[in-house]
Parts: C-alpha cells; structure tokens; sequence
C-alpha cells in the first residue's frame, strides 16, 4: 500500500524452542484427507474505488501459487464482509500458460476446467459467508501456479478482499472465465484477490499446515511482484526441499500489511498515515477467521507488533500482553505457537515515525521474547537478529532493505525462511 510510511509484519527466527506439530494425518487405506495448500486473509473492501463499489457483469481472473499438490482440489470463497448476497454467476480453474508474451492472463487451452457448487454452476455467497466449491479432479503440484476466473453477473456491493496480492490481477467486462486468452481483461492491478480465500487439495496424507499470522513484512511488501518471494513462500520451498510430496505441510500465508495487535484497520497512526479497511481487525479478532478454522492447521506463527509501535507508540508491556494471549488460544487449541521477533525500522517515514523512544519499546518486545517468552511459546523464531545490521542494530542490514527501511527485499525474505528451525514444524 502507498502511504509516507510502508506498513509491516513480523516474523523470522534466529531460532529458540521445542515442540513441533501433532502427528502426522494418516488417511485410513483407500481414503484421503484435505490439506490447506493456499490461503488469504481478507477483509472490507475501502471506503473509495472498486473495491467498495464491487464488480458488476465482471469477471476477475486471479493467480495464486500452491505449497502442496494433490490429486483433487476445491475454492474456497468468501463475502465475510460484504454487505448483501453475492451471486457468482460462473467459476473455474485453470493452468496459467507461460508460453505466451501476455501478462499472466493467458491460460493453457484445455486446461480450463468448470467448478460447480452443489453440482450447479453458479452460486450464491450469503452475506458474512463463506462458499466451498465442489471437489474437482485436477492434479496439483507442489508450488503450482494455478488460475482462478470468478464471473459476477450483478452488483457485488463492497468487496471481500486481500489488497496486497504482490501479483498482477486482471478485471474484464462479461463473462470471461472460460476465456484463454486476456484481451478482454482491460483492468490489471498489482492487487487485490478478491472473495478468493483459499486453495485445499486432496492428499493420501497429510502433516498439516503452517499458518503465518502476520503483517506487510510476511505480506512481500518490497518483494519483487509476480515472483512468490514472500518470506512464506520461501519457507514453503524449504519444506518441500527437505520432505517432498505428501509429507511436506503446507505453508497458508494470512499476513496483512498495516495488520495490528491491538487495533484496529482503520485507525489512524503516526506520520499522517490515515488507516484502511484493507489492514484489517486487531490481530485477537482475527484468529477465528484467520487461523483457527483454516485446513489442517497444526502450527501458527505470528509475527506481529511493529505497527503497533509505529503507528500508534503502544508500549511494550500491551504488545507482550496481545502475544501472550494469542499463543495461549493457539495452544489450548492444539497448536504449536511460535513467535517471531520484531524487525528493526530506522529511517523508515517521517519525523515521529521512528523514535528512540519506539526503539526501546522494540528492544523490550524482543528482550522479553528471547527470555521469559521462551517458556510460554513452542518457539521464538529471531528475524531482528537475522536482519539487522550489526553496525547500526536498529536498522535493517543494507543487503537486506528492499529500500524502505522496514521491509526485507527478497534476499531479506530468503534470509529470513533460512532461519525458521525446521524441527519447529516436525521435520
């Protein structure tokens, strides 16, 4: 999101812990299991532009990459904050076609494949609903590129919506979902899914997955778009690297940038940042819709806080109170709860932005983590150790900087997914 100050997230280890996942999901013989291989979190869409005005006899094509494969896959959709039924008048699936010059709207003829609802072809997403597709025979690979065309024939109202996509999207008058070229897609944002919430496949077995609760930092603001280097995503590469095929967990990436602990989306914060829908609920009231009923979910890591500093000067001991309560609702769900370490911001914004004063809150943050924390987390994951620069320990390592000063750039990214302990996550 443009603003005078780039927003965050947090989350990458230098490492500290014990406990990885449950045990493994094993299908009983001849059966399967469901395993979350892609997600997003959304939220309202903003108060101005098309994502409060919604999509009318338009058709949306967006791509999202897969951490796991399997032989089946369903869509999940999602109108949790729209403010009426919407009506998806036509949805499909298909593979992206790498071998033309367009840019990521062309799909492999043949490959387009209907999903169906109930076994009919349109639906309707009540308001403040979710809508699951129909298992569809489609075999996925692990970090698989795969193409999503929803078609709403009438006015959406106010969209469900992930704004920083770090992919290019394309909008079209019409339905164009079984179109395979992209001439008629005349909108291309480097944003926004929209009322696309998640991707499971179906798998022999499955570890479960790794849900990164978190904000810009773990969204890919400042990596490169069209190029899956979130820090996630990278992780995600590591998992499959070291236990491919059906033992890998899948990584579900719920970061939104600007996210906060304490606060709210649309609160204002320092240097005239003026707040957005996009940025999404205090992180507490995200975690029934975020991470608790996501597929599979074994192991949550949250890296959060940085905002909350900047934004709005909280103090350390309520971001230490909001980290203490989100690993004990994940713990007493199961979970393993690891924790990232708040990443250095100096020089990032305007006068008040960053301070000496935000700067001892940080250091108290993580003092804390890195000590008494260790016993109530499964594990501390220390990306401020791993991106600062040893020089100037409140900032980033200049490797590192994607050029604002609180963003990681992919080699921060790579950096930071190289320092998650894999025996964290059971492997």
């Amino acid at each position: 999101m443009a603003s005078a100050v780039t927003l965050l997230i947090a989350g990458t280890p230098a490492v500290t812990a014990s406990a990885g996942p449950a045990d493994t999901d094993r299908a009983a013989p001849g059966r399967t299991v469901w395993a979350g291989s892609w997600a997003a979190a959304v939220t309202r869409g903003n108060t101005v532009g098309l994502t409060n005005t919604g999509l009318n006899d338009q058709s949306i094509r967006m791509t999202v990459q897969t951490t796991v494969g399997g032989d089946r896959v369903r869509i999940r959709l999602t109108n949790l904050y729209g403010e009426q039924a919407v009506k998806v008048g036509h949805a499909t699936v298909a593979r992206p076609n790498t071998a033309t010059a367009d840019d990521r709207s062309d799909v492999v003829p043949g490959s387009v494949r209907e999903l169906t609802f109930q076994g009919a072809t349109s639906a309707t997403i009540n308001k403040g609903a979710e809508l699951l597709s129909d298992p569809l025979t489609f075999p996925v690979r692990e970090q698989e590129d795969l193409v999503v065309t929803l078609y709403f024939p009438v006015l959406t109202g106010p969209v469900t919506f992930h704004g920083q996509s770090r992919a290019t999207n394309f909008i079209g008058a019409t339905d164009l979902t079984t179109a395979t070229g992209g001439t008629g897609f005349t909108i291309k944002p480097d944003c926004c899914w929209m009322f696309l919430s998640g991707v499971d496949v179906e798998r022999r077995l499955s570890p479960g997955s790794v849900v990164v609760l978190g904000d810009s930092i773990g969204d890919g603001n400042g990596s490169t778009v069209n190029a899956d280097r979130r820090w996630p995503d990278l992780l995600a590469a590591r998992l499959i690297d070291a236990r491919p095929e059906v033992r890998t967990p899948g990584v579900l990436n719920l970061s939104l940038s600007g996210n906060r602990l304490n606060h709210e989306g649309t609160e204002p914060g320092a240097g005239g940042f003026p707040g957005y829908y996009e940025l999404g609920p205090n992180a507490l009231a995200r975690l029934n819709e975020d991470v608790f009923p996501q597929t599979g979910v074994r192991t949550l890591i949250t890296h959060l806080g940085i905002n909350d500093i900047w934004m709005n000067g909280d103090s350390a001991e309520a971001i230490i109170a909001a980290l203490r309560q989100v690993n004990r609702q994940a713990q007493e769900r199961g979970l393993t709860s690891l924790v990232g370490t708040i990443t250095p911001y100096e020089g990032n914004g305007g006068p008040g932005v960053w301070t000496e004063e935000k700067e001892a809150t940080r250091q108290a943050v993580n003092n804390w983590l890195r000590g008494a924390g260790r016993a109530e987390f499964d594990g501390v994951l220390d990306f401020d150790a791993v991106l600062r620069d040893p020089a100037r320990p409140s900032r980033l390592l200049p490797a590192y900087d994607a050029g604002d000063h609180i963003h990681p750039n992919d080699a921060g990214a790579q950096a930071m997914a190289n320092a998650v302990p894999l025996r964290l996550l059971g492997l």
